[in-house]
Formats: structure tokens, C-alpha cells, sequence
């Protein structure tokens, strides 16, 4: 089935987005080669993007698919990079990880399980030895806001969202993705965004995006500012702000967390979090994009819409589900192996 660019939600555009990120990153005509991974709605605690695009060394990319493709969490993180090449006593092995070494153990014991850590007992005590060397694979982090209708009240909703992104500098760049409206200037270069953001406009009909502002390159490695708390305007003046220190060791850490994240993830996994094993969930095509589609509402539907409590939902039959090849379980868990696929295929080698 096809189906027609247009006025969608926001959560279509924002897959729109990822797949012309996909296809088509960098968004420069310099000639040079980015290999990426493209995916959703990651970020830290107090931000959260909409498509964040992780740039990739090839060989350090090869080498971290040794250790499967299930990301390594924090927890994970603190033991694997740090195991030695030969057996050693894990807390000499192991920087301090500032929490109780015994989760430290729960993290030995879960990284044995999945075999990628060779973990023994000698003399009453746990010693680590490494598979592999977890590799340096991530060379850059850019994160894109996705907003189609780039209002004035959007603009400035979305304006401290930026310079709190700008400040901390967690990315090295900051993008806004914007519908292409086809005025001689676009809407959102008139808008009151941080300049330090870049703006993408992207065409829905064919997908093709234009660069309308070139953003600045951010010091990921230095340290930022988080913004707690705005100033604000009172009849007295000004009332103060208040700002916390990002420490470049906290931010190392993060970026890598939101990578593995992003590894492990892709931007197709909206599956998980509707119902494809209802009757009217399908995939509509929009050019080389899979998008979801209801044909009971006949629209792309949200993650929010598409839920056991929609009215429209109806299971899928027994039957369907026993008829094998070539969509053995049913339609609803063909399309979770179709997506899941296609996000292993574009996973860059």
C-alpha cells in the first residue's frame, strides 16, 4: 500500500526524518563519507531528542558487533571497557565505580551471561579477563528536533529547549527538522532560535531535505552548563538563574550510553511500543519509508492511539497466526521480524 505525504502527526514526520537521515547523512555536499546510526526519542533524564544520529568509525563499528547486539547500560559500561587482558582481581582490574562494588558483581556476573566476559573464581575471589577490546567507535552525536509546523509559539517553546542543548554541548551538533513550506524564505529562519542550530527542511511528498542554516560545531569534550532554572522577568527586574557544571568525564559517558543505546534500538522500534497483531495495523509505503498505517481510521497512527485500549483494536484471528510461510505467526509478527530486519541491514558495517 502506498500512501501520500501530507499534513501528519508529528510522530510520522519524526520517522520520516530518521529515514532520510538514513539514506542520506550527512546533510553537507562536501563528498565525504559518514557512516551512522539513526535513531529515536534518546537523550538524558532532563532532555530527550527526536533523532539523534550517531556518526561511526567502520572498524571500531565492526568490532563492537563482537559483543552482540543488545546495547551495555551503564552498568555495563563501568566493567567492560576497563577488563584487563589478563586474569586480575576485578576491584584492581576496575576504576572505583563510586556505588557498592557488589552491583559491580551483578554486572560481572550479566556480562558472563552473555558471554561477552571471562569471568573466574581463584582463591575465594572474582577475577575478569577480557574477550575483546571494547573498541572507540563513536566519533560524533547529533541530535534533531523534529517540529513539521514551525510556529512563532512553537518557536518559542522550542527556543530554551535548544539553548539548553547548546549550553551543555552533550551533542556536537543541534539541528531542527521542519516541513518544507516552499516560501522564497523559509518560516523557520525568521523564527528566534539559538544561531548555534541548524535548520532542515524537509519535503514530505519526496522526502528530499534542504539545508536552510548550517549549525556550529559544539566542544562535546569541554566541560558545559546545565540550565536548572531560567531568569525571569518580574515588575522588580530580573530574577537570577541557576546553572549546575557538566563534567566532560559525565558527558564521555553519557554520549557513549545514548550510542549503545542507539545500536541496540534504531529508529524502527515503534513496533514494541503499539499493537501490530491487531487486524487494521499495517505498513503503508511512503517512497522507501515503511510507515504505520490503521485501515479501520485510515491514518498514520501514534504510539498513543495504537493501543488495547483503542476502540477499533481487534486481535488477529487464531487462524491467521497458524498459516506458516511466508508470514508464519501472523501479519503482526511478521511485521516486528520485517522492521527488525531492515534495522540490522542498515546498521553499517
Amino acid at each position: 500500500m502506498n500512501v501520500a505525504g501530507g499534513s501528519d502527526p508529528e510522530f510520522v514526520f519524526e520517522l520520516r526524518t530518521c529515514r532520510w537521515a538514513e539514506r542520506e547523512w550527512p546533510p553537507t555536499d562536501d563528498g565525504g563519507v559518514r557512516p551512522a546510526i539513526v535513531a529515536r526519542q534518546l537523550g538524558t533524564e532532563r532532555r530527550r531528542w527526536d533523532t539523534i544520529v550517531v556518526e561511526v568509525d567502520p572498524e571500531g563499528l565492526r568490532r563492537r558487533r563482537r559483543f552482540g547486539p543488545r546495547r551495555l547500560d551503564s552498568d555495563l559500561l563501568d566493567v567492560i571497557p576497563h577488563a584487563p587482558a589478563d586474569w586480575t582481581w576485578y576491584r584492581d582490574a576496575l576504576p572505583d565505580p563510586g556505588y557498592p562494588w557488589r552491583y559491580v558483581r551483578e554486572s560481572i556476573h550479566r556480562a558472563d551471561d552473555r558471554g561477552i566476559l571471562d569471568v573466574r573464581k581463584r582463591d575465594n575471589r572474582i577475577q575478569i579477563r577480557r574477550k575483546w577490546a571494547y573498541p572507540d567507535w563513536v566519533e560524533r552525536i547529533v541530535a534533531v528536533e523534529n517540529k513539521p509546523d514551525l510556529s512563532a509559539s512553537a518557536a518559542r517553546d522550542l527556543a530554551p529547549q535548544l539553548e539548553y542543548d547548546v549550553a551543555l554541548s552533550l551533542a556536537d551538533e543541534v539541528w531542527v527538522a521542519t516541513r518544507a513550506t516552499a516560501e522564497s524564505v523559509e518560516p523557520a529562519l525568521l523564527e528566534r532560535l539559538p544561531v548555534e542550530a541548524g535548520i532542515l527542511t524537509l519535503d514530505s511528498r519526496d522526502g528530499d531535505a534542504e539545508v536552510e542554516w548550517f549549525p556550529r560545531n559544539l566542544d562535546a569534550d569541554a566541560p558545559g552548563t546545565r540550565i536548572l532554572e531560567r531568569g525571569e522577568e518580574t515588575e522588580y527586574g530580573t530574577t537570577a538563574g541557576r546553572f549546575e557544571y557538566a563534567d566532560p568525564d559525565w558527558k564521555r559517558a553519557k554520549r557513549l550510553e545514548i550510542a549503545e543505546r542507539a545500536y541496540e534500538t534504531g529508529w524502527r522500534d515503534y513496533a514494541e511500543t503499539m499493537r501490530p497483531d491487531c487486524r487494521h495495523f499495517e505498513l503503508g509505503r511512503d517512497g522507501r519509508a515503511l510507515l504505520p498505517w490503521c485501515s479501520a481510521t485510515d491514518c498514520h497512527q501514534t504510539s498513543a492511539a495504537c493501543s488495547g485500549s483503542c476502540p477499533e483494536f481487534s486481535p488477529e484471528p487464531p487462524q491467521w497466526r497458524t498459516r506458516g510461510w511466508p508470514i508464519e505467526g501472523g501479519p503482526g509478527k511478521g511485521i516486528r521480524r520485517l522492521l527488525a530486519d531492515r534495522r540490522e541491514r542498515n546498521r553499517p558495517e
